[in-house]
């Protein structure tokens, strides 16, 4: 059975930062193709933010967040982070830890087989 357990999420102002975590059980770094961040803000529907390819690291960013978050992971602890700084009030969101075994699927960075249940981040003007 496949878990993602998110965290760090919380309230800050703009211009700060904060740093997600990701803990996964039930699978391993090499038989998952990628893994990502998505968010979903009230009425809007879920979005990719960040994504890395897990066996080369190769990285992947929304255009709204380049240059500000960072996705990282530590595949000794089975960990994927989110480094997010210059918070803007748009960035206000749930946001979702989530994993898949497919290349097609990382691909088009949307409806993958695995996801948390989430972390809260509010970013205040």
């Amino acid at each position: 059975q496949v878990q993602l357990v998110e965290s760090g999420g919380g309230s800050v102002q703009a211009g700060g930062s904060l740093r997600l975590s990701c803990v996964a059980s039930g699978y391993t770094y090499y038989n998952i193709y990628c893994v990502a961040w998505f968010r979903q803000a009230p009425g809007k529907e879920r979005e990719g933010v960040a994504l890395i390819y897990t066996r080369t690291s190769r990285t992947y960013y929304a255009d709204s967040v380049k240059g500000r978050f960072t996705i990282s992971q530590d595949n000794a602890k089975n960990t994927l982070y989110l480094q997010m700084n210059s918070l803007k009030p748009e960035d206000t969101a749930m946001y979702y830890c989530a994993a898949d075994p497919t290349y097609y699927r990382c691909s088009d960075f949307r409806d993958f087989d695995y996801s948390g249940q989430g972390t809260q981040v509010t970013v205040s003007s």
